[in-house]
């Protein structure tokens, strides 16, 4: 059967993971003789590693996360935010310090726990 003939087939079955790493799964079978259930197995994985890809695409699509940010974008002025401490806080320092930092705030502020733990510090959580 032509290439062609295959890629076509794979695309009316819908295998467009199959279909985008043939020519590298086949090259690599035929130059490292590999057998051909081998050869069927790598497709098959390129099939599945597809398939996993535009779940998460379409997962991420419909969850509708806002979208990203950067904290230069950010309008501190007519904020409470203290704007020092966030700038700080975005720099890293308290991990490499290994300093706890945790963030308060109401239900749907975004605020999240982030806990670092060091040496003789109890688990997050813990009183």
């Amino acid at each position: 059967m032509e290439r062609t003939q295959v890629l076509e087939l794979m695309s009316t079955l819908k295998l467009y993971g199959m279909r985008s790493a043939y020519d590298e799964v086949m090259g690599n079978g035929i130059k490292r003789q590999h057998e051909p259930p081998r050869i069927v197995g790598d497709l098959l994985q390129s099939e599945i590693a597809e398939k996993q890809a535009r779940s998460i695409r379409y997962q991420l699509s419909i969850a509708k996360l806002p979208l990203a940010k950067d904290i230069d974008d950010f309008d501190f002025a007519n904020t409470p935010v203290n704007e020092g401490l966030v700038r700080d806080l975005a720099t890293g320092a308290f991990v490499a310090e290994q300093r706890n930092v945790v963030l308060v705030g109401g239900t749907g502020t975004g605020k999240s726990q982030v806990s670092i733990a060091g040496p003789g510090l109890m688990p997050r959580g813990r009183a």
